[in-house]
């Protein structure tokens, strides 16, 4: 453990793949004093790369367990594949860790609460790695809000579009993969490339709750009013994978207000991740991916720079507890109950045929569905789903309750 007045060990679990991601924050920050690397974990050979160096000292193991016991971190940074993640996370904890886990936290809201009481018992903490929320563009967006500028909030909606490659889903076994050694997986796209932007959806529905800025609604059967109470999910696939690459799901919460995703990995043109935010007054855009915003009179979009890293934020709260984390775990209970909704619903239907365009070959091959940006900004616009947009090869949505709250976190 850290001595008094020493700079907290933090250790990493998935060195490698996204984990170099981490790396390249983690080596300045070690460099500058404040923290120690004093661990990588990866079941893969750990390799330095110029933007992401192994500090000398620098332990490297395959096995998180052997690296908790010899290393006793106080961090321990999680970054490997969400089916992974309670187990890697509970023994992290009962070695004394504080956690940043990477996104999805979990993918049930039964491993929810057996994190947040693991958590609770061990009085540690966990900071989750939406590093969206961490925008000072996000921030602005909250205050106008709650400020009264768009009025009253009638619903929000997220719209993306990305392109992934035949190799993407040849990455890792788990890729494409619904589950996997018996757990859920879930590698679609509204659960892991894109979970950011259904977060932002729910991080600016519940500012909107909170201010009283959301307009009269139906309360819906008893339901907290910022937490999903209903969902309507349709998915689609264009490759021969378990999960969806293409969804539009529409949430409403207790409230009433309707949180609409339109997004895909089977896009055309690159739409970067847009959180629109509809008012009796207005219209705000967030593209969240770079923190560009759009307020009712605004002329254009404007960059609104800056974000607190989510590491740096722990390793403050760490240090005073005043400081409050930006992305606890509780944060992210509704974003799990999503998840396991999603998680229920039947196997994405399969678009193909002249509706899908492939470019490129072998790994780089790149598949996209024609007309697919245009249904998806419609959707974003109109809080639509695809089949209420008689989208010809849209499918029946599913509709499902949402379980109610996972409790404190």
């Amino acid at each position: 453990m850290t001595t008094v007045g020493a700079p907290p060990r933090v250790a990493l679990v998935g060195a490698s793949g996204h984990g170099l991601w981490h790396r390249r924050y983690l080596a300045p920050l070690h460099d500058a004093g404040k923290l120690e690397l004093v661990a990588l974990v990866d079941v893969r050979p750990v390799e330095a790369a110029p933007d992401a160096p192994v500090p000398p000292g620098t332990g490297v193991f395959t096995d998180h367990r052997e690296m908790l016991a010899a290393t006793r971190p106080d961090v321990v940074v999680v970054c490997t594949p969400p089916h992974t993640h309670l187990p890697i996370a509970l023994d992290a904890i009962r070695a004394g860790a504080d956690l940043l886990l990477e996104k999805p936290p979990v993918l049930s809201l039964a491993e929810h609460r057996t994190l947040a009481a693991a958590l609770a018992e061990a009085g540690r903490v966990a900071q989750i790695g939406f590093q969206a929320l961490g925008s000072t563009a996000l921030r602005e967006l909250t205050s106008a809000v709650a400020g009264g500028r768009l009025g009253r909030v009638t619903g929000i909606s997220t719209v993306a579009s990305w392109q992934r490659t035949d190799g993407y889903y040849a990455r890792a076994p788990w890729a494409g993969r619904r589950s996997l050694d018996g757990r859920p997986a879930l590698d679609g796209v509204l659960v892991n490339p894109l979970a950011h932007a259904v977060m932002q959806c729910l991080a600016v529905a519940g500012a909107a709750v909170t201010a009283g800025a959301v307009a009269p609604l139906t309360t819906v059967d008893g339901t907290p009013p910022d937490w999903p109470a209903q969902v309507e999910l349709e998915r689609y696939r264009t490759r021969p994978i378990e999960v969806d690459d293409t969804a539009a799901l529409r949430a409403t919460l207790g409230c009433g207000l309707p949180v609409l995703a339109a997004v895909t990995l089977a896009g055309e043109e690159f739409i970067a991740g847009e959180v629109i935010v509809h008012g009796t007054a207005g219209r705000a855009v967030l593209e969240y991916t770079t923190d560009r915003l759009t307020l009712p009179g605004d002329p254009g979009s404007r960059e609104v720079p800056g974000r607190v890293n989510l590491l740096e934020n722990l390793l403050a709260h760490r240090a005073d507890p005043g400081v409050p984390l930006i992305a606890p775990l509780a944060r992210t209970a509704a974003f799990t109950a999503l998840v396991q909704a999603i998680s229920a619903a039947p196997e994405p239907e399969l678009v193909g045929g002249e509706r899908v365009v492939a470019t490129g070959a072998g790994p780089d091959r790149v598949l996209t569905i024609r007309g697919v940006n245009a249904v998806l900004r419609r959707a974003a616009a109109e809080g639509a789903l695809l089949s209420e947009l008689g989208v010809p090869w849209a499918v029946k949505p599913h509709r499902a309750a949402v379980e109610r709250e996972a409790g404190d976190a």
